[in-house]
């Protein structure tokens, strides 16, 4: 567990390392300051959030973004919201230096949440 990192909403821990290898487990768009607070309006809104939390989690054991290999990010309403959320979650990364990435529609996320994105990432 990160401190100060977002309150889990279900039992798990925020990332498990093995061999180099860092698993982040899917995050909110919830603010870790306010953990019982609306969630953000919008995909837009969600999505940085969700990524804020990533980087806090990522920081939490030494890493950054850049050491992001791949990425699944869950969407409740796919059609609707899939280009406003790569709009979003493109700025966070540098161009061309992208991770693999899988995105997948879904019927229902903890929170009542638009997204939840999870990580790997490769200690150097």
């Amino acid at each position: 567990m990160i401190s100060g990192g977002p309150r889990p909403v279900a039992p798990f821990s925020h990332a498990v390392e093995a061999d180099g290898w860092v698993f982040v487990t899917g995050q909110m768009p919830t603010d870790p300051a306010a953990p019982d607070a609306p969630l953000p309006e919008g995909i837009a809104a969600q999505t940085a959030r969700v990524m804020e939390n990533l980087k806090l989690v990522l920081a939490g054991v030494g890493l950054g973004l850049e050491h992001v290999t791949m990425a699944r990010i869950y969407l409740t309403d796919f059609h609707r919201d899939y280009a406003l959320m790569n709009e979003t979650y493109s700025r966070y990364f540098e161009p061309g230096k992208l991770p693999a990435r899988t995105c997948i529609g879904v019927t229902g996320l903890a929170v009542h949440a638009l997204v939840e994105i999870d990580l790997i990432a490769r200690r150097p």
